[in-house]
C-alpha cells in the first residue's frame, strides 16, 4: 500500500525535498507534498527520514550501479512481484556443443546498462544458460544427495580439486583483526586459487581443450568472490554456474552428469563457500538486507525445492520444524540451506528471513520451485549490479 502524504512546510525538511518532490505534482517544489515517515512495523509517526522513492521516468536509474547496491533494498514492489508471478517458468534446455575450429579468448564485462540486460536475455546464449540452470534443477528432482548416481572420471576430479580448496582454508588461518567482515587472509587463499587454476583445469580437460583455461579459468576463479572487496554473492554463484556451463558447451559434462553435477560438485562447492564465509568472514556482495532470500546463496533453493517435490511428508512449511532441518539438512540442500540461516542468524526466522518464510506458505514444493526459477531471472540474471560482472567470450557470447 502506497504511503499517505501529507502536506507539510515544515522548514527542518527542506532539505529533503529535492527528492521527496511528488513527480506528478506542479507548481514549486516547495509546495509539494511529503511523505510522513512511519514506522514499517506498526505505522506510527517517526523522527526518521522517509527512503527515497522509487526511480521514475524523470529521474531514471543510473547506467551503472557499484556491486554493493542492492537488488533488493526494500519489501519488494508489488508490481515487480506481479510480473515474476505472470512470467513464463524457464524450461530446462539442451546445451548446445561447441565443435572445431575453437576459438577460446579471455572473456570480458560487456554488461551495463538494462538494454544490455535485455539484449542478453533475448540472446541464444542468455536463453540456454537460464535453460542449464532448469536443466540442473530438473535432474535432481524427487532425489537425496545420497542417492547413487553416474560418476564420470570428470566429476570426480572436479569434486578433488573442490576438496583440495577447501584444505588451503585449514592451510591459511584467518588473521587476527579487529574488523567484523572481511578477513584479510582470504586473499591469500585468493591469491593460490588464482596462481594454480590453470594447472587445476588442467587435471579433467582432454588435451585437444587445454587451450579453453585462457577462456574457463576467469569464471571459476570469479567463483568464490572477490579478493579486494573480500565479499562473495548471487554473481560468484552465478560464474561458478556459468563455469560449469562452459564445460557443458565443451561436452566436458554431458547431460548423464547432471544429477552428479548438483549432488557430488555443487554440494562441494557450498562445503566450501560456507568454509570461507565463516572462516574468512566474507561480507555479502550488494546484501538484500532480509529482504533478500539468502545473503549469499539462491541456486541451493532452486534444486533444493526440486528434490523435495513430490515427498511424501516434508511440506515447505517443514522448515520450521527443527527436527526435521536437523535430520534431513544432509539429504536436501533446500534444507542444508535453512539449517545454515538459523545457525549463523539470531532471532525469529521471519523477522530476519521474511522472504522464505513467506515461501514456506507455499501449498506445494513444485510451486516453489517454479517461483524460484522465475525469481532467480528477475532479481538475479536481470539486475544490472549483479550481471554487470558476467563474462562474455566465445562460449558465451555476446550476440
Amino acid at each position: 500500500m502506497e504511503p499517505q502524504h501529507q502536506p507539510t512546510s515544515c522548514k527542518t525538511e527542506d532539505h529533503h525535498h529535492h527528492y521527496l518532490q511528488n513527480p506528478s505534482s506542479s507548481g514549486s517544489p516547495h509546495a509539494t507534498n511529503l511523505p510522513t515517515p512511519t514506522c514499517c512495523k506498526c505505522g506510527a509517526p517517526t523522527p526518521m527520514a522517509a527512503p527515497p522513492p522509487s526511480f521514475s521516468d524523470i529521474s531514471p536509474p543510473p547506467n551503472y550501479r557499484p556491486i554493493r547496491a542492492p537488488a533488493i533494498n526494500l519489501p519488494q514492489n508489488p508490481n515487480s512481484q506481479q510480473a515474476i508471478i505472470l512470467a513464463p517458468v524457464p524450461q530446462p534446455l539442451s546445451v548446445p556443443q561447441i565443435s572445431p575450429p575453437y576459438h577460446f579468448q579471455a572473456p570480458s564485462k560487456i554488461i551495463q546498462s538494462p538494454d544490455d540486460l535485455r539484449r542478453f536475455h533475448d540472446s541464444f546464449p542468455g536463453k540456454h544458460f537460464l535453460g542449464f540452470v532448469a536443466a540442473l534443477s530438473d535432474s535432481i528432482r524427487a532425489k537425496k544427495i545420497s542417492d547413487p548416481c553416474h560418476e564420470s572420471p570428470t566429476i570426480a576430479t572436479i569434486v578433488s580439486i573442490l576438496q583440495t580448496l577447501i584444505q588451503w582454508v585449514d592451510e591459511i588461518p584467518p588473521t587476527k583483526q579487529a574488523a567484523r567482515y572481511g578477513n584479510v587472509s582470504f586473499r591469500s587463499w585468493h591469491e593460490r586459487l588464482s596462481q594454480t587454476s590453470d594447472s587445476l583445469m588442467l587435471q579433467f580437460l582432454p588435451e585437444h581443450l587445454h587451450a579453453s583455461t585462457i577462456e574457463i579459468v576467469p569464471y571459476f576463479t570469479d567463483s568464490f568472490g572477490n579478493p579486494s572487496r573480500i565479499d562473495y554473492g548471487t554473481g560468484h554463484e552465478t560464474n561458478f554456474a556459468a563455469w560449469l556451463y562452459c564445460l557443458a558447451r565443451m561436452g566436458v559434462i554431458k547431460e548423464e552428469d547432471y544429477p552428479a553435477v548438483v549432488a557430488r560438485v555443487f554440494v562441494k562447492y557450498l562445503d566450501l563457500m560456507r568454509k570461507l564465509q565463516l572462516v574468512y568472514c566474507l561480507e555479502p556482495a550488494g546484501s538484500h538486507g532480509v529482504w533478500g532470500l539468502d545473503d549469499y546463496h539462491f541456486l541451493p533453493f532452486i534444486f533444493g525445492s526440486s528434490q523435495l517435490i513430490g515427498h511424501k511428508y516434508m511440506k515447505p512449511k517443514s522448515i520450521h520444524n527443527d527436527d526435521i532441518v536437523e535430520n534431513f539438512s544432509k539429504e536436501y540442500l533446500y534444507i542444508s540451506g535453512i539449517e545454515f540461516i538459523k545457525k549463523v542468524k539470531k532471532g525469529p526466522f521471519s523477522e530476519h528471513s521474511p522472504l522464505l518464510d513467506d515461501i514456506s506458505g507455499v501449498p506445494n514444493w513444485n510451486k516453489v520451485n517454479s517461483g524460484l526459477l522465475k525469481m532467480y531471472k528477475a532479481e538475479v540474471l536481470e539486475k544490472v549490479p549483479i550481471m554487470q560482472h558476467f563474462l562474455f567470450g566465445w562460449l558465451i557470447k555476446w550476440e
